[in-house]
């Protein structure tokens, strides 16, 4: 199952790679195939003393961090994605979050489902019955579901 990993999961992996959600990313292999898009990487840069202060982790624990989770992501560039593709997306989210945009419109390209921890987000989108979006709790009862 493919699975589109936004900023919040992707945070929450690199702060604590042994809590709920990296377990899920590091230990599903056989059951997810995870995805995101490529601005991401970026966007982790961007944060970096954020990042780096909240997980109390030196520049190279945190650069390990990094890279053992961008072992377990498929990055794909935002330009694969169609205009049809974005602007039906952003019909979505639109009066959600426009920063999601980029999440919702990569799940759609690669017929995935979007996983987030932005309560805001996953309840506009489950309010709009758009069915591509898991929470943590659903996305690890899909796994042991798979076992």
């Amino acid at each position: 199952m493919k699975i589109v990993v936004d900023t919040n999961i992707i945070f929450s992996a690199l702060l604590n790679s042994t809590g709920t959600i990296g377990d899920l990313i590091f230990n599903s292999d056989k059951d997810f195939e995870f995805y995101s898009c490529i601005y991401m990487k970026h966007e982790i840069d961007k944060h970096w003393n954020k990042l780096k202060s909240i997980s109390k982790l030196t520049d190279i624990q945190l650069q390990v961090a990094r890279s053992e989770l961008f072992k377990k992501i498929n990055f794909i560039n935002e330009e694969l994605i169609s205009e049809k593709q974005w602007l039906s997306a952003e019909r979505i989210v639109k009066d959600i979050d426009i920063d999601d945009l980029d999440f919702v419109a990569l799940s759609n390209f690669i017929k995935g489902y979007l996983w987030t921890g932005d309560k805001p987000l996953y309840n506009g989108l489950k309010e709009k019955n758009y069915k591509k979006v898991l929470n943590t709790k659903e996305l690890e009862e899909l796994r042991k579901g798979k076992s």
